[in-house]
């Protein structure tokens, strides 16, 4: 059997990242950060060896109980404990070859995207490929069906795009970085999958920041946010997304920007819809020269 490199991986990235000080343990000179193996496999409740093997990659199929403890261990959010059983049991965990058809959004989503007139909304696919946008998801972020259909992925946007840095600001990191994490939980979910090898090679070529952040084993999950955004036409805005995946679909996510009702960003949507109404997009995806609206200040 193969050696099982992303258990093997995870394991050794959360255990670096683990903290000895605030678990109480000995903080004598170490050689490198984190926990020793046999510090983590008595928090674990499991054999120095045992554990060993798992991080060794070895071809081991470990029990509920044995990657609950695991995972209590090393503090795991739910994301994370949900890729550590994609990762520890393949079969288990959902591991399968990503069909290569294309991905097809049913009428029914398309429809309810068009009626969101003053709300930015798209449907993401497997590896954050950007199945469908509408009118106001372009106005706010970008033009993605004006491009190459290999680049219509947010995570590559994010990583890639001037556009995407300029419009997050000085949180553009932590955003991109997130997006990042759920490419991982999405390679997890199908290890085999040849397009997100090809993307994550992709990327790693060119973003020394994908290279690291890839390497970190950082795992998200779409959910819930606050996102600050600065936009070319209308300012400064504060968003919350809302992601929703759909039954008997769970490779599609609907991805929703929301304003509080009534406050600043709420009207600067309405502005935003009035001139995507009338202005739309440059094919390049950038917001082009605008005339007879007047940009809001940023703050």
């Amino acid at each position: 059997m193969e050696r099982n490199e992303g258990l093997s991986e995870f394991l050794r990235a959360r255990r670096a990242a683990m903290d000895p000080e605030r678990l109480g343990l000995d903080m004598a000179p170490r050689r490198v950060p984190g926990l020793r193996r046999e510090e983590l496999a008595a928090l674990a409740g499991v054999s120095v060896d045992y554990y060993t093997r798992l991080e060794q990659g070895r071809p081991i199929t470990p029990s509920d109980s044995v990657l609950d403890a695991l995972a209590n261990a090393l503090r795991l959010d739910p994301a994370e404990r949900t890729y550590l059983d994609a990762v520890a049991r393949p079969v288990a965990g959902g591991r399968r070859r990503a069909s290569r058809t294309v991905q097809k959004v049913r009428p029914g989503i398309h429809a309810l995207l068009a009626r969101l007139e003053n709300t930015p909304a798209l449907v993401l696919g497997r590896r954050t490929d950007i199945l469908v946008v509408n009118r106001m998801g372009r106005a706010l972020l970008a033009d993605f069906d004006a491009m190459p259909a290999r680049e219509r992925n947010a995570a590559r946007w994010m990583v890639l795009d001037e556009t995407a840095r300029s419009l997050f600001g000085e949180r553009w990191e932590k955003v991109a970085s997130e997006f990042v994490g759920t490419l991982r939980m999405d390679a997890a979910r199908y290890p085999d999958d040849p397009r997100t090898a090809e993307l994550v090679g992709e990327l790693s070529m060119k973003s020394d920041r994908f290279r690291r952040w890839w390497a970190a084993q950082k795992v998200v999950q779409f959910s819930h946010h606050t996102k600050h955004l600065h936009h070319p036409v209308v300012g400064h805005l504060v968003l919350r997304t809302e992601a929703l995946s759909f039954p008997g679909d769970a490779d599609q996510t609907l991805l929703a920007f929301l304003a509080d009702p009534g406050s600043p960003s709420d009207e600067a949507l309405t502005v935003l819809s009035a001139w995507a109404a009338d202005h739309g997009r440059t094919g390049d995806g950038k917001a082009p020269t605008v005339s007879g609206v007047a940009p809001r200040p940023r703050r």
